[in-house]
């Protein structure tokens, strides 16, 4: 016979209230219901644990050992039910996200929301190519990606969070810094530093070159964004880099954005999960969140229309 959590709960009882009739009355059982699991423990342990020839209910020393288990893996429970709890009421848990460095821009607003409310649940953001993303995803290896396109496969949805566009970033004493707008041929003739991981930006970008028959004039490449706008305000070369990317930097004069019209098309960042499955408490109140942020923050563009979920 195995010992069971609430036989020992009924001993414990029975311990701390020296007597059987008190304890059935605290645990709302029967006194005979009382006994019979004493009874159970004791035949499970092979030794008598309460001492019946005193009116104390004195343990024996069987029972004082059990009753050290008894404490100890009440306590345990009591813990691990309380852990259950705090995941359940989302003060604990973690949520995982794939996001490359420019999609971490559009992500940080939304974590900080999340974050005044669950400010006890770990965020951890993964640095992951947009290529690998649906699959990370689909593989429950995270919980979430940022993308700034609609995946295809039927088992993934996704939430827009902020509307974007490309836009050519100089520094203040550039002569580009005095035009409001340029076109890609003219950008062509400039010095151009780049990031060196490949993106959806980026591969769209060389492509409307490659449709003009044109190149651009890659001199420069960095592993950082923040490299990048550095190396623009140091007069290195131009930039073309999402606008939210350098939203704080336009905002305080050091870089100046100049519309590319070719490129003005908004672009959607959105948050892409799983269709179905078991979602950690954590994870579902990150996508309740983002749900609630249904209009989309938009960065530049004034013609950058509302999304819905896909």
């Amino acid at each position: 016979m195995k010992l069971t959590v609430e036989d020992l709960r009924v001993f414990a009882s029975v311990a701390a209230e020296r007597s059987f009739s008190r304890a059935a009355r605290k645990l709302h059982r029967t006194q005979p219901a009382v006994s019979q699991a004493i009874r159970r423990l004791e035949t499970s342990a092979g030794e008598r644990l309460i001492d019946r020839s005193t009116r104390d209910g004195r343990l024996t020393d069987a029972g004082e050992v059990l009753l050290d288990c008894a404490r100890r893996t009440s306590q345990i429970l009591d813990e691990a039910m309380t852990a259950v709890a705090e995941l359940r009421d989302v003060r604990k848990g973690r949520v995982v996200i794939g996001a490359n460095e420019a999609g971490v821009h559009a992500l940080l607003p939304l974590v900080g929301e999340f974050r005044e409310r669950h400010s006890g649940v770990m965020v951890e953001v993964r640095r992951i190519h947009s290529r690998q993303m649906a699959e990370e995803v689909l593989l429950r290896r995270l919980d979430f990606g940022v993308l700034t396109f609609s995946p295809q496969d039927p088992e993934l949805l996704s939430v827009p969070l902020v509307t974007d566009e490309l836009v050519l970033l100089v520094r203040p004493g550039d002569p580009l810094a005095k035009r409001r707008q340029i076109s890609l041929v003219d950008i062509g003739r400039e010095t151009v530093i780049a990031h060196n991981d490949p993106s959806p930006a980026r591969d769209r970008v060389l492509r409307m070159y490659q449709q003009k028959h044109a190149s651009l004039n890659i001199r420069l490449a960095l592993p950082s964004l923040d490299g990048i706008k550095r190396a623009v305000e140091l007069g290195l070369g131009v930039a073309i880099l999402p606008r939210r990317c350098a939203a704080s930097e336009i905002a305080t004069g050091h870089l100046v954005e100049v519309r590319v019209p070719e490129l003005r098309t908004p672009r959607q960042v959105r948050l892409v999960h799983r269709r179905s499955g078991a979602a950690s408490h954590a994870a579902q109140a990150f996508l309740d969140s983002a749900r609630a942020l249904q209009k989309p923050r938009t960065y530049g563009s004034a013609r950058a229309t509302r999304a819905t979920s896909s």
